[in-house]
């Protein structure tokens, strides 16, 4: 199933990817400044994409990339796609499992890679 995943940018605001199935990241939001809205925009976007606008783009090097919209705000950008098929599918799985996706929320993991097993033990 598709993941919402919250995280951290090096600047300390909050993002959060929608990723596929396959674990390839769909699209990314916008910055926040804390994370409770971070968690309320993934609430908002859940509940209300039946309503969702999906703007097409050509990049300029010939990939395609979408910006999600939910009453007049934008609300994501997609990664960029090499072919319109590609585009389209990974506007379809939004479509079809936004609504029920789980959220992981990876922003406080500091500590996800450690160099040896003492720092575990510490």
């Amino acid at each position: 199933m598709s993941t919402f995943v919250i995280s951290k940018r090096l600047n300390d605001e909050y993002k959060f990817e929608f990723t596929s199935r396959k674990g390839k990241v769909i699209f990314t939001s916008n910055n926040f400044e804390l994370k409770f809205e971070c968690e309320n925009e993934i609430e908002y976007l859940k509940s209300s994409i039946a309503d969702a606008i999906f703007l097409k783009f050509k990049s300029s090097r010939d990939k395609f990339y979408f910006r999600l919209i939910i009453h007049e705000k934008e609300m994501a950008i997609s990664r960029k796609y090499t072919t319109q098929l590609l585009l389209q599918k990974g506007i379809d799985e939004i479509i079809k499992y936004a609504s029920k996706s789980e959220i992981l929320d990876f922003s406080n993991n500091d500590l996800a890679f450690f160099d040896n097993l003492e720092e575990i033990n510490n």
